[in-house]
């Protein structure tokens, strides 16, 4: 199938049937309906009129992920179809793919761990067929039941190297930090090279993968366990040229990606701020609490929804990382204040008795931490200060 097949073929309207099967007037995730209630989408830009268009399709969307009721792999067929069905990144409807991310991420932000690097994979998969026009990637990105992780992080003491083997490649070594790996069948890793680090697309379920048991106790995202992999000569395919993972613009609005998460998992925080603070007579403290949530969720929106328009607008240049990175301090920023105000406006009761909002809580704060706080921080100042920049 080639890409403009794909794109008439299967990235459809959300909610609306693949061709050749039966309309059931239900959203599909593969699951049956739970017929749990629909959630409010998540929307960054309310202000445009054009994209109230979108708003039927944010509402299949929001209740496809309540119908996985936080199963991974309910998730993850939900992540394969959406992985057909919803915009790239960079092509003009950023904007809508991030407000799909953040409804996810309000329903449950489990769902929304598994389904994000499969999109985010899908994602890097056309950047570089786009690139190279490899008819190997392009038929690996295609192949239908294909459910994809990305794996980039480094550890301090385990390394996966890839070398040379005749026409081919292979991978020998550990990766860390490899969330879902025993359930998913490929994955995009970096590895080290006599050239550099270098992205490679590899089959999880080669024997010569090894999922390493690991004591995840996090009581966030518990069924989302992030733990180590063992590559022993496995074979794999190059995903660009050495140090384009990192240097494409790709990689900086895939953060961003993952901060449309977290924003709408925040905003569900923040809404239940407010359904406490309306159902009873507000004090001044209240009020101020309340002002204080409004504040840092716009403005964490703000950012998020002029990200997307630089990422439509600039996308054949390099200059993502620093637009980019301010739309993920931004909602960083504005999801530990509305975490902290949650806490201090409710108080323990919605912990102790709201299972939903405890999750949610617990969940998010492991989530923000994949962000590297003040180092984040500092890289935006270091990007300032780059010779004939006035920044403001």
């Amino acid at each position: 199938m080639t890409g403009s097949e794909r794109q008439s073929t299967v990235r459809q309207s959300p909610g609306q049937p693949s061709p050749g099967q039966p309309s059931t007037g239900q959203p599909s995730t593969g699951q049956p309906s739970t017929g749990q209630p629909s959630l409010p989408p998540v929307r960054l830009a309310p202000e445009s009129d054009s994209s109230a268009q979108w708003l039927p399709e944010l509402r299949t969307i929001a209740a496809r992920a309540l119908d996985c009721a936080g199963g991974i792999e309910p998730a993850l067929a939900l992540a394969i179809r959406l992985g057909q069905e919803l915009p790239y990144p960079m092509e003009g409807r950023t904007l809508q793919l991030w407000e799909s991310l953040a409804t996810v991420g309000a329903c449950n932000l489990s769902v929304g761990r598994s389904i994000e690097p499969h999109l985010d994979a899908v994602s890097i998969l056309h950047q570089a067929r786009q690139q190279s026009g490899s008819e190997e990637l392009e038929q690996l990105a295609t192949a239908g039941n294909s459910c994809w992780g990305v794996f980039a992080a480094e550890g301090k003491d385990q390394h996966l190297r890839a070398h040379r083997q005749g026409n081919g490649w292979m991978l020998t070594g550990t990766k860390p930090w490899c969330s879902l790996a025993g359930r998913l069948s490929h994955a995009i890793v970096t590895a080290r090279t006599d050239d550099g680090r270098r992205a490679f697309a590899v089959n999880l379920k080669d024997p010569g993968v090894s999922v390493i048991a690991t004591g995840w106790v996090a009581l966030g995202l518990p069924e989302v366990s992030s733990g180590p992999i063992s590559f022993e000569h496995v074979p794999a395919v190059p995903v660009g040229a050495p140090g384009w993972y990192f240097a494409r613009p790709g990689f900086a609005w895939g953060g961003a990606g993952v901060a449309a998460l977290w924003f709408g998992a925040a905003t569900a925080v923040a809404r239940r701020v407010y359904a406490h603070c309306a159902g009873r007579e507000p004090d001044q403290i209240a009020l101020l609490q309340l002002g204080l949530v409004d504040g840092h969720l716009t403005a964490a929106r703000n950012a998020l929804a002029l990200a997307a328009r630089q990422a439509d607008s600039d996308r054949h240049t390099a200059g993502a990382s620093l637009p980019a990175a301010r739309a993920r301090a931004a909602v960083v920023r504005a999801s530990e204040s509305i975490l902290e105000l949650a806490g201090h406006a409710m108080g323990p009761e919605p912990l102790a008795f709201d299972a939903d909002h405890a999750a949610r809580v617990a969940d998010l704060t492991v989530y923000l931490r994949q962000d590297h706080a003040e180092r984040s921080i500092a890289s935006i100042g270091q990007q300032l200060l780059a010779p004939g920049r006035l920044p403001w």
